[in-house]
């Protein structure tokens, strides 16, 4: 396995320093059943829809991931080759491609079940990462789970490591086997990234900003929150920042919170912040640029609610001016 950097990020995306990124994590197919009735399928799953996103940013992104050699796992492939993502080696075996079925109502808001095949081919990461990135089912299923964390834990140190629990309740025994794992993981990331939704089911009538700055002081430079409408709050040695989301019309928002990730990790990428060199920049960041960071991922998030699916923008789209005046209802 070969990891780590000497710097942080490269020049090259339009919006500021190219990465050199691998997201660790489940790639499947996403079978929608809207409110009104229509069924469609579309890749789906919260790491792909990451490396997704930063791709579609210009980033040079590998993907550890499985997914099988059959019509949902070609879906997959295009989908992804479309953003220029690479699917690292072993990726693909006679299994069949993993499946999400989700209801979204009329809110646009969805709720899923998964039929799910996850382990992790054996990881051959390519030269000077910048970012590995892992969160959701791929890094709570064992054992598939427990070879993510080791990937992580080995890399301390030289890569900058990023984690979004997106904990899906259907794959733990309890909340209190969640958290167990869920704080492995964070206390091995240096940038955490957690729903008001997550740390509400993990820890019931506990203020999530109290979370934030528990799970802070346990070793991520950077915890940040996200409050769908409300916007999102950031936590870091230089103190907290509240950053609110625009108003924007809702189409849904499915792959919001990926957009987010994928948008604060682009952020962090802009600013010189990515790469085992730049860490000690990281842990050391400002209240501005903590601000900006946080605002480039709400308007990343804003960006795709207002369009149906897990679409996050596009270099373009993100570098563009602000959005629209204010419309009917807030970004979820």
């Amino acid at each position: 396995m070969t990891g780590g950097v000497t710097g942080g990020a490269t020049g090259g995306a339009a919006g500021g320093a190219r990465a050199r990124a691998v997201v660790v994590g489940e790639a499947l197919v996403d079978v929608v059943r809207t409110a009104d009735g229509r069924t469609g399928e579309h890749p789906g799953g919260s790491p792909l829809n990451v490396a997704y996103g930063l791709g579609r940013l210009e980033h040079e992104v590998h993907l550890l991931t499985r997914l099988g050699d059959d019509e949902r796992g070609a879906l997959l492939r295009a989908h992804l080759e479309a953003a220029s993502v690479r699917l690292l080696p072993g990726a693909v075996d006679a299994r069949p491609t993993s499946v999400a079925r989700a209801e979204v109502d009329e809110q646009g808001r969805a709720s899923y079940e998964f039929e799910l095949e996850w382990s992790v081919p054996e990881p051959r990461l390519p030269a000077d990462v910048d970012l590995l990135h892992t969160g959701s089912i791929g890094a709570a299923v064992a054992p598939g789970a427990d070879a993510v964390l080791d990937l992580v834990s080995g890399l301390a140190g030289t890569v900058t490591t990023s984690y979004d629990p997106n904990v899906r309740p259907a794959f733990f025994a309890s909340p209190e086997d969640a958290r167990r794992r869920v704080e492995r993981f964070v206390e091995a990331a240096d940038v955490v990234k957690a729903s008001d939704e997550d740390l509400a089911w993990l820890f019931p009538g506990v203020d999530p900003l109290r979370i934030a700055g528990q799970w802070q002081r346990r070793g991520p430079a950077l915890v940040v929150v996200t409050r769908g409408g409300e916007g999102a709050v950031a936590v870091a040695d230089a103190g907290t920042v509240d950053v609110p989301a625009p108003r924007i019309e809702v189409v849904d928002t499915v792959g919001a919170g990926d957009a987010f990730m994928s948008g604060l990790l682009d952020a962090l990428a802009a600013h010189g912040l990515l790469g085992g060199a730049a860490l000690p920049a990281l842990r050391a960041v400002d209240e501005p640029v903590l601000r900006a960071l946080v605002a480039t991922a709400v308007r990343s998030a804003a960006l795709t609610c207002r369009r149906a699916g897990a679409a996050p923008p596009t270099r373009a789209e993100l570098d563009a001016g602000e959005l629209d005046a204010p419309a009917a209802q807030p970004a979820g």
